[in-house]
């Protein structure tokens, strides 16, 4: 059985990407990046091109907007923003403390490879329960295996607007007073507490271990492929356009 986690086994984090737009205002500041994707790199069918912008807006606010359009052959899309935070300070520990409020009821449980079962369980009641109220991340965390790491089915308001942006998630650190909330127009959002982090090099000589820093990366549900009649299709057709924004907004009390 193959795998293709993070885009396969080199991913669009690791290709030369073309700064294709640069704007900075008294305003706003924002920088737009594109990569075209040939035919069968990392296994995937047909070219694809592919933009992402960064946004630096007022009000404390970073938006990231990601799109891709098939040129020749359906594909399946489903990028995703792999960053990694931790409101304390690069420097400050584990995230551990950090207090989350995840607006889901059910996440997608994974099998012993941590791929989808193509089913919906819900959370609350369990280690998962970030909804029912927020709490700290490191309060059940030792009841998970290896520690977080999993797909949260987004509580969506259906309308006639959408996809419009749902409130995700809202992170505080209560030592320094930081919050940070996301929105999204994607169905899921992955928690992952840093599990895998072992003595990673980072700014200013600091050394990043497990729990080091989380990520929020809001998408479609993982291995949708091969769950069509549970899951949201990600096969995007040629001259159609995938595109997926978040918004991350921070203050501090």
């Amino acid at each position: 059985m193959l795998f293709s986690l993070s885009g396969g086994p080199k991913g669009f984090s690791d290709v030369v990407w073309k700064v294709t737009e640069l704007v900075q205002t008294s305003k706003q500041a924002h920088i737009t990046f594109s990569y075209d994707s040939f035919d069968g790199e990392e296994g995937f069918p047909g070219d694809l091109s592919v933009t992402v912008t960064y946004m630096i807006l007022k009000h404390n606010i970073l938006a990231i907007r990601m799109s891709a359009t098939p040129l020749t052959k359906a594909t399946p899309v489903n990028l995703a923003y792999h960053g990694y935070w931790n409101l304390g300070g690069h420097d400050s520990g584990t995230i551990l403390n950090h207090t989350i409020h995840i607006i889901s009821h059910s996440y997608t449980p994974v099998d012993d490879q941590l791929i989808p079962t193509g089913q919906f369980a819900m959370v609350k009641g369990t280690p998962y329960d970030f909804t029912t109220r927020p709490r700290q991340i490191g309060s059940r965390i030792d009841e998970v295996e290896g520690g977080y790491d999993i797909n949260y089915v987004i509580a969506r308001k259906i309308g006639p607007l959408e996809p419009h942006l749902e409130k995700t998630a809202v992170v505080r650190d209560e030592a320094s007073g930081r919050k940070m909330e996301l929105w999204t127009n994607q169905p899921g959002v992955q928690f992952y507490t840093g599990n895998m982090l072992d003595s990673v090099k980072g700014k200013g000589g600091v050394t990043y271990n497990k729990y080091a820093g989380l990520c929020l990366e809001t998408q479609g549900f993982p291995d949708a492929v091969n769950h069509p009649n549970n899951f949201p299709s990600q096969v995007v057709e040629p001259g159609h356009t995938y595109v997926h924004v978040m918004v991350f907004r921070f203050t501090a009390a």
